[in-house]
């Protein structure tokens, strides 16, 4: 599928992942990834994902109980380390401010109003 681990991402990931600790034993921690990527790569709801993947909540227990563990941040560093651009970042976000972001409290809206009253006070040549 379109946001499946390929063989070799998988070979990769596989053997940053935990080891098997207490309780029952765990689903398939491939399709549990890929349910996870495929949250987070299409940003739909957890309840929207595919049966392919899984029980929802199966997949979102794995990937908060991961998260509380630091498991994604060792995942995330053990990667890094493998890359040859590292240290290059690329963030494609957007925020947008208000237009009151830009000044002191309460914004620069004073100063803009007084400059507007300036500029339009009538003149007699």
């Amino acid at each position: 599928m379109r946001f499946d681990l390929s063989d070799e991402e998988w070979a990769v990931i596989e053997p940053l992942l935990p080891l098997r600790v207490r309780g029952p034993e765990r689903v398939d921690d491939r399709k549990i990834l890929n349910g996870i990527f495929y949250i987070l790569r299409t940003g739909a709801p957890w309840r929207d994902l595919p049966e392919r993947y899984g029980p929802c909540t199966t997949v979102y227990n794995r990937y908060a109980r991961w998260a509380r563990r630091g498991v994604w941040r060792d995942i995330f560093e053990a990667l890094a380390q493998n890359g040859e651009d590292s240290l290059l970042f690329i963030d494609a976000s957007i925020v947008k401010a208000h237009r009151a972001a830009t000044g002191a409290k309460g914004g620069n809206w004073r100063r803009t109003l007084a400059a507007h009253a300036v500029a339009a006070a009538a003149r007699s040549t």
